[in-house]
Formats: C-alpha cells, structure tokens, sequence
C-alpha cells in the first residue's frame, strides 16, 4: 500500500441554465471519542453506509454529515489499499464494530471472484477474508459476481454474492458464513451482477447473463429469510406464470437480464420492488424483456410494467431498456434510462391501469452525452424539486423535477459512473481515472481527486473518509486497489 496523492482544486463550471430550486445543505457536525460497545449495538457515534445506494430505494444521497467540505475535500490523503481482487461495484461501511477483538470502522467489499473482505478504515489493514467454496474452480475464469454486498440492519452480519450462485450471510466480527443460499440453477449463465438490497427481514437479489448473452438464462427477482437463509420467492421475467427456481432450459425463452447496478430498487413506504430488465421477449402476459416492472413485497405478484412502444426494436438492436435500474422519483413517478441513449418519466398510475400496454411515457430526454446508461442516478429531494443526477461515458448532468416535468440545471462534459451526493457534494467517478466532486446547484467543479482507471465502481462518502474502488472486472485479475481518502 501507498499514500500520497495530490488532489486537483478546480472552479470552472458547465451550466445549462441557471438553477433555481436550491438541493438542501446537510449540517456538519464535529465528531465525537467513541466508547466501548457490544456487538450489533447502534454506533457510539459515526454513520452507517449499508448498501449500494445508501437507502432501500437506491437514492444515493446520504443525508448524514461527512466532515468533508469543498474546502478541505482537495487536501485528503490518499491510500492505496492492494487487495486479492477486483471491486467491481462500490464498499460498503459499518462504523465502530466488533472485529477480530477490537473495534473497528470497517469497510467491507466483494470481489470479481466472490472474495469478501473487511478493511479497517483508519489503516486499510484487512481484518478478515472469506473465500467462497469452490473457488478455485472458476478464479481467473470469465464467470463473476459485480454486486455489492449490503449489511444487515443488525450490524452483526453482512450479505454477499459469489460466482457460484449463492448468496451468503457472513459474521461482521470474524466473516465466517452463517448459510449460503443458491439462486440460480445454472451460474455458468446467471450473472449476479447487481447490488444486493435488504428490506423488511430480506435480502432482496436479482440474476442476469454473462457477456454474450449466451443462452438459456433468464432475469429473476429473489427474496430469501435473512435470519435463517430460505428461499422464499422467485419471481421470473420470463415465464413468470412458473414461480420458483427455473431451469433455464426449461423456459421456451432466454434473456431478460436484471443487471442494472442498483437491482432491485425498493419504495420504502409501501415496500414495492422495483426492476428493469435487458433485452428479451415482451409479450404482457409472462414474458417481460425490456421492460420496467413493478411487484408487491413479496415479489409474488406483478403490479404494474412499463415497456417503450418499440420494444421489439430495442430487442433485435440489442439496446437493453434495463441496463440501468428504475430511479423512484416520489408522487408516482420514476425515470427509468437505458442503452437507447433515453430516459423516460413514467407515471406509476399508468404503468398499474396498463400491463399490457406499450409506450405512454410523460417525457424523454437525453441522457447526459446521448449514450448508454449503464450507471444508477442519485435522487435527492427538496422543498422546491427533486434533483437527479446521472453520468455516463461521455458526460454528467443534473436535471430537477417539478410540476410534473424534468428541466437540465446543467451538465459536464466529463463522463463518470454512479453518482453519490454526501456532505453537499457531488462525487462522480470517471473510469478513465479520476474522482470528480462539484456543486450540486450549479456544476462547478470543485476538485479532482486522483485515481486509476475502472468500470462501473463507485465511491461512498462517510466519516471523513472516501472509499473508491478501481479496476474492471472483465480484466479477470486477482489483485485489485481500493483507494481511501482521509
């Protein structure tokens, strides 16, 4: 490991029109000595950051104070943390718990290959390893895993995904595996690609394909018991009148991938989940390629879709609808991108009155360069508009939402992946290297912090500190960085 990197100070900024609805300004608060605790207890003091996303519903906007500012944010130190694998997704964080026999701030992280590992924050010493068994029969292999594990709200044990199908429940204080749980048949087909979410006692998980998109595979939305691993429901994009575990050769059909980066995105009022799926056919009765679909918490029943007006076109031109998550827009509204270069406003009313129907969507607009959205948009919610951000390879954009319509407050020129807002600051990884922070209101530039190239990672920002993975999973190297900076 090494420390030591410069960050770029910058105040230019890129404005597509004055913005006038002000995002809210989080209060900064000094922290305090922390005292001794019992494990699974609430921290002394610090902040949680538990999942892709930050929340169930994927908002990606911490509401808790950082210590960062955009006048200290260029002077954090950099370290370089060299870990046994590629992070192709982003951290997550659990404040003053017990590991090891001692306290930590912990980072915890999966990667490509299905390693789990806990980082002490303050150092980057890695507390523990959990290596999945069978590992070394697929390490070095195209088969992988890019989801994000997700804690549970316990804080004794985390969630993680690994190549072989299986999610498993493993010790906060020594990584050892509590169960693992497979869900999916064939995981030489079916990708768990997407970050894991956890709601109401479940962890919520999805499946898609590989590269290629080489059949049978199929797109399903899983439910299992945290506390003692079962299986309690799958609900399947195609075919979805079978419940239960496919064979995915027994489907007629293959595809419909749910790999958006945020998965499976949760209301946290009513408890919907919320998914898009990749290309596939759409027929409005049990096939559901390209589409946006919302189901009942207990994902045994469909409530409502969406699906563009040319989806058999985005299917034959390989524009997957479901390259990105739905993003919940409050009032009854979503946006939902894709590969197309688009992305939709959509009434939630309508997607329930319409299951069969095609198109209706209340606006498009671009997406920030025009391309493929392959990245999860942050929604951060004030008085006056919601805000959303979202970047893809060739820009970053902030749009507001309010009286029913979207209006652009500005966009950059420079690319990045996932946005997160934390501390009144925007962070934008750029995968060709580089950590971009701005205003939110207004675009400017605020700093660049210095990092290597990766693919879809993504940083989180808590505690006075930054954790940002880099690397590409396609790479299929077992060594990897994660950078931290204090």
């Amino acid at each position: 490991m090494a420390a030591g990197c410069a960050a770029t100070p910058s105040a230019d900024a890129s404005g597509a029109g004055a913005a006038t609805a002000q995002p809210p300004r989080h209060p900064r608060e000094p922290r305090e000595p922390r005292g001794p605790r019992t494990p699974g207890a609430a921290p002394a003091s610090g902040t949680d950051w538990t999942r892709f996303g930050w929340d169930p519903a994927r908002s990606s906007v911490s509401t808790a104070p950082t210590g960062i500012t955009a006048t200290t944010v260029a002077s954090l130190r950099r370290q370089q943390v060299s870990i046994e694998g590629i992070v192709d997704g982003s951290t997550i964080y659990l404040s003053n718990v017990a590991i090891a026999g001692g306290s930590h701030d912990a980072f915890f992280a999966t990667t490509t290959y299905g390693r789990t590992i806990a980082l002490d924050a303050d150092d980057g010493a890695v507390l523990w390893t959990y290596t999945p068994p069978g590992f070394t029969s697929w390490v070095g292999s195209a088969q992988i895993t890019t989801a994000t594990p997700v804690a549970d709200p316990d804080r004794r044990y985390i969630y993680a995904a690994s190549p072989d199908g299986r999610i498993q429940k493993l010790g906060v204080e020594d990584g050892q595996a509590a169960w693992r749980t497979v869900i999916t048949m064939l995981p030489a087909r079916e990708k768990i690609a997407s970050a894991l979410n956890f709601f109401n006692g479940r962890v919520v998980a999805v499946t898609g394909g590989y590269i290629g998109d080489a059949p049978p595979y199929q797109g399903h939305v899983v439910l299992i018991d945290g506390a003692t691993g079962r299986l309690e429901q799958v609900w399947n994009s195609l075919c979805s009148d079978r419940p239960g575990l496919l064979d995915p050769r027994s489907c007629p059909e293959s595809d419909s991938a749910i790999w958006g980066r945020a998965g499976a995105v949760i209301d946290p009022d009513t408890g919907n989940i919320f998914v898009a799926t990749g290309n596939a056919r759409w027929d409005g009765r049990t096939f559901w390629g390209d589409a946006t679909l919302v189901l009942d918490p207990t994902a045994a029943r469909l409530l409502g879709s969406y699906t563009p007006s040319n989806t058999d076109d985005l299917n034959s031109r390989d524009l997957d609808l479901g390259s990105t998550s739905p993003a919940l827009l409050g009032g009854g509204f979503l946006l939902q991108g894709g590969k197309d270069g688009a992305l939709r406003l959509l009434s939630l009313d309508e997607m329930r009155t319409g299951a069969t129907r095609r198109g209706g969507e209340r606006q498009v607009v671009s997406t920030p360069s025009g391309g493929d959205l392959f990245t999860a948009p942050a929604v951060m919610k004030s008085d006056a508009a919601t805000w959303i951000f979202a970047a893809d390879n060739g820009a970053t954009a902030a749009w507001t939402f309010a009286d029913g319509v979207l209006r652009q407050r500005w966009r950059s020129p420079r690319g990045g992946t996932s946005p997160v807002v934390a501390g009144g600051l925007l962070f934008v990884y750029d995968p060709r290297g580089g950590l971009h922070v701005y205003q939110p209101d207004t675009g400017a530039l605020v700093a660049t912090l210095a990092c290597g190239a990766g693919h879809w990672n993504s940083p989180i920002v808590i505690d006075g500190r930054i954790a940002l993975p880099e690397g590409n999973a396609n790479s299929h190297q077992v060594t990897g960085v994660l950078n931290i900076w204090r």
